[in-house]
């Protein structure tokens, strides 16, 4: 397991396995306005592969390479989901909640930006 407030910052390559505008395998009700996937070999506490929001990109990918911005933390869940977004863009944690609401709202979870790391440890 990778810590995620270790991955801030880094540049990581995300296979998308919910496109932008796709449903929830399991949960048909719940659409994803944004593009989410996992970080290959990078293996979460549920025992699989790390999920990652993709922030910033407004069309459908298959893989996405860019900068890790955020660590959503959620006290009542094993994992942990990481922020990604294109290396010359930034998002407000306003922004971030804002695009990440339609599955975080199931979860008490707090964001951790790239910006506030230093100021935590």
């Amino acid at each position: 397991m990778t810590d995620g407030k270790s991955m801030l910052g880094k540049i990581v390559k995300v296979t998308v396995d919910r496109p932008m505008g796709s449903f929830h395998p399991k949960h048909q009700n719940l659409y994803y306005p944004v593009n989410y996937g996992y970080i290959e070999g990078i293996p979460a506490p549920d025992g699989e592969e790390q999920d990652v929001y993709i922030l910033g990109v407004d069309r459908p990918v298959k893989e996405f390479t860019g900068r890790i911005i955020a660590v959503v933390r959620r006290s009542d869940d094993v994992e942990e989901k990481w922020v990604a977004a294109p290396e010359d863009m930034s998002f407000t944690r306003e922004q971030i909640q804002e695009q990440i609401f339609f599955q975080e709202q199931y979860f008490q979870s707090e964001i951790i930006l790239l910006d506030e790391r230093e100021r935590q440890e």
